[in-house]
């Protein structure tokens, strides 16, 4: 199993980036192509006293930057490492590729070079989300964010597929993200789509509304990648604060600074469950390649989770089970 890192991608790159791939590679026997700057990542890989053998170089002497227009980069900097490793997934020489980098310079990438698999028309990136139950996929959370109801159709299905197979859940509940439950709410891209996917084979359960995210009500929750988004970085933003404003009030005074002592392992069994770094990265899919997305700002930790995704994702042969079940499911 060979994965193409981005070496150069995210906040805390090259350090992090390494560090994750050198873990991946220690625990999980994978080999790893890291694409950047060789100077750069032959210093990183200075720093640690064995290096698996399973780790190699491929030269990029271009980086994108995260707050570079995608479409415009992709082009002009045609040896950056997102391009580069990209190359490296259209050649053949590696079975999947991740970045923490620019995800719509990914996006971009991806799509011109390894084109969209049969009969789908617009790549999405899925998020696993935590719920009261299990777990959910939000589909699409940036990639297209102006959507027909083909795409959130093709969206269904393709979340529906990675919850089988990859997530291995039996009976995948699909849901369509709307302002109410009734069929009759929503706009005409709402509306339309829910046409579309009462017609199929899938199990849609109709529209879900915001709060239905975390209930586990759905196991796939499907949007447009505009308001996908917004729901996440809202998500990030509230884990934040919510996290701030628990630390002060622990320290608030010596009752409550024992309690939160007393109460530390219930605590960490949460942080486990709603860290983005024990998912690692959103898969990218519909895409002809294994294409994954890591956090900006990655930790080692979830460097290496989002490896590892990739990998289960060339394991279970994720792709052709997309074509077969769009084929399915044609409507």
């Amino acid at each position: 199993m060979k994965i193409a890192v981005d070496a150069m991608g995210g906040d805390f790159a090259p350090r992090n980036v390494i560090d994750g791939s050198i873990l991946a590679a220690c625990e999980y026997g994978y080999e790893i192509i890291l694409v950047g700057e060789e100077c750069s990542i032959k210093k990183e890989l200075a720093r640690h006293k064995k290096i698996p053998s399973g780790i190699s170089i491929k030269h990029a002497s271009e980086i994108i930057g995260m707050d570079e227009p995608p479409a415009v980069t992709i082009r002009k900097k045609k040896d950056s490492s997102i391009n580069v490793a990209v190359n490296l997934l259209k050649q053949k020489k590696a079975d999947a590729m991740f970045t923490a980098g620019n995800t719509g310079a990914m996006v971009c990438s991806a799509t011109l070079k390894l084109r969209t698999l049969e009969a789908v028309d617009r790549p999405g990136i899925s998020v696993v989300l935590p719920t009261m139950l299990n777990s959910c996929l939000l589909i699409d959370i940036g990639a297209n964010i102006d959507c027909k109801p083909e795409h959130l159709f093709q969206y269904a299905v393709m979340g529906s597929v990675y919850c089988r197979y990859v997530l291995a859940k039996k009976q995948v509940r699909v849901g369509l993200l709307s302002i109410g439950e009734e069929k009759s709410k929503g706009n005409e891209l709402i509306k339309l789509a829910h046409g579309l996917l009462s017609k199929s084979n899938l199990n849609f359960i109709g529209n879900v509304e915001g709060k239905d995210i975390f209930s586990g009500r759905a196991d796939v929750i499907v949007c447009d990648g505009f308001t996908g988004n917004i729901i996440l970085k809202v998500l990030e933003s509230v884990a934040e604060t919510v996290t701030g404003l628990f630390k002060q009030q622990l320290s608030s005074n010596l009752l409550t600074m024992i309690g939160g002592l007393l109460s530390m392992p219930a605590f960490r069994s949460l942080k486990r469950k709603v860290d983005y770094a024990e998912h690692g990265g959103a898969p990218l899919l519909g895409i002809d390649g294994i294409c994954i997305v890591g956090h900006g700002r990655s930790s080692s930790k979830a460097i290496k989770n989002g490896i590892r995704v990739a990998a289960e994702a060339v394991l279970h042969d994720i792709n052709q089970h997309i074509i077969d079940s769009i084929k399915d499911n044609h409507v």
